[in-house]
Formats: structure tokens, sequence, C-alpha cells
């Protein structure tokens, strides 16, 4: 498992997009009352996603990327969200993707990429967890007693937030990227499954979605620029 990790931490940038396409994939639809219901409550599990990352990144970063695409940390990172689960961007990264399945009204994705996508995060934190108790030792142990790999504990948030200081700038330049993503994927399902209703309304909806990708589109190349020049800074 952690030689598998250790392969998806070193091409996960190239193979975590294509579940982006898998969701457009033609697919038998959940059960229910049809797609619009489904949208609104994919969108918010994908929201409460995107709050868990603004939450970790907010409060205390890490960086994710490794060095030379290998699994790497300099400081063992137990403050912030960190102090309730040890994953949370990884939380995050999921619901985000299983929201946008259930958004996508998608049997397919959420019964097979779905999981292989939570499998794959699954051997990535396994081949995290190798390196950091090989450097770490009897101090990531204690963590990991102490702390959720994945189930994130509630009691005491209110008191992490209150004894830390929320950067939004940092924020800001860190999660422009997956931000962007998502949305537009959301409004590319809304899109999709808008012009698949024979209503009228709805249809002249769904081409606001146009205006919305964009906005979204313009909003990302000034946040990218704005970041390059060094205009905003964490």
């Amino acid at each position: 498992m952690v030689s598998l990790g250790n392969f998806l931490f070193r091409h996960r940038n190239k193979l975590f997009p294509l579940f982006y396409i898998l969701l457009f994939l033609p697919s038998l639809p959940l059960p229910g009352d049809g797609s619009i219901p489904l949208m609104w409550i994919g969108f918010a599990v994908a929201a409460a996603g995107q709050a868990v990352r603004v939450a970790t990144i907010g409060l205390r970063y890490i960086i994710r990327g490794g060095r030379r695409r290998r699994v790497y940390a300099e400081d063992l990172v137990t403050e912030g969200i960190f102090a309730h689960v040890r994953n949370p961007l990884y939380v995050g990264n999921i619901l985000i993707l299983l929201g946008l399945g259930v958004m996508a009204n998608s049997v397919l994705f959420l019964l097979a990429a779905g999981p292989l996508f939570v499998f794959m995060y699954h051997a990535i934190v396994r081949a995290e967890e190798a390196f950091l108790e090989g450097k770490f030792g009897d101090a990531y142990h204690r963590y990991t007693q102490d702390v959720n790999r994945w189930l994130p504990q509630v009691r005491g948030l209110g008191t992490t937030f209150g004894a830390m200081e929320f950067r939004w700038r940092r924020v800001l330049i860190r999660e422009y990227t997956t931000t962007y993503l998502w949305l537009s994927a959301a409004v590319l399902i809304a899109m999709r499954n808008l012009a698949a209703l024979e209503d009228s309304a709805f249809l002249d909806q769904g081409r606001w979605g146009f205006s919305l990708l964009g906005a979204l589109a313009l909003l990302y190349l000034l946040t990218r620029t704005l970041k390059r020049r060094g205009v905003i800074t964490a």
C-alpha cells in the first residue's frame, strides 16, 4: 500500500483531473425526484468540502506538494484543523468530488469513480504516514492516537478558531485554483442538467451558465495575475 501511495503521490496531478471527466460520462440516474434537488444536495456537500479546505488553510497551512514529487515534511503540524482530523485537505477534496458526483446524478461515478478516488487517497495517506512515522517517531505516534485519520472531531473547534489567527490572504492565493476548478465543473453539470429539461424557464436559466463560467475565469485570471506580481501575498 505504501509503494502504491508513493506512486500515486508522484503522479496525482495527472491522474486526479481525470475524475472530473468521468463526471460527464453517461450513466443511470440516482433514485429520487430528479436532478434539480440532487444538484442542490450535491452542491451543499461540495461546498462543505470547500469550507473544510478554507478553514484548514486559513488557520495552519501545510504543503502537500512534497519535495521532488516525493512525500516530504519539515515539521509535524498538529495545530488548527489538523488538531481535529489528520488529513483535512484530503477530506475536503473527497467531499468536493462526491458532491459533484451527486450533482451529476451519476450512479456510475458514485459507485465506481468515487470509491476509486477514496482508495487512491487512502494509499497516499498510508505513504505519508510511513514517512511521518519514520521522521517524527513517538511524537507522530502520539498524534495518531489522539486525532482520527478521516473522521473529524467537532469538539473544540470554537476554541481552535478563537486561539488562532485566520489568514484570508493565504486562503486566496493557495485555494483559488481548486475553487475555480470545482465551481466551473458544478456550473457545467448544472447547465447539462438544465438543458435536459423541457421547461423553458429552466433552459433560460441554464444560459446564464456561460456568464458564470466567464466570471469565474476572469476571477481566476485576476487572482493569478495579482499573485504572480506580488500584489497579493500570504
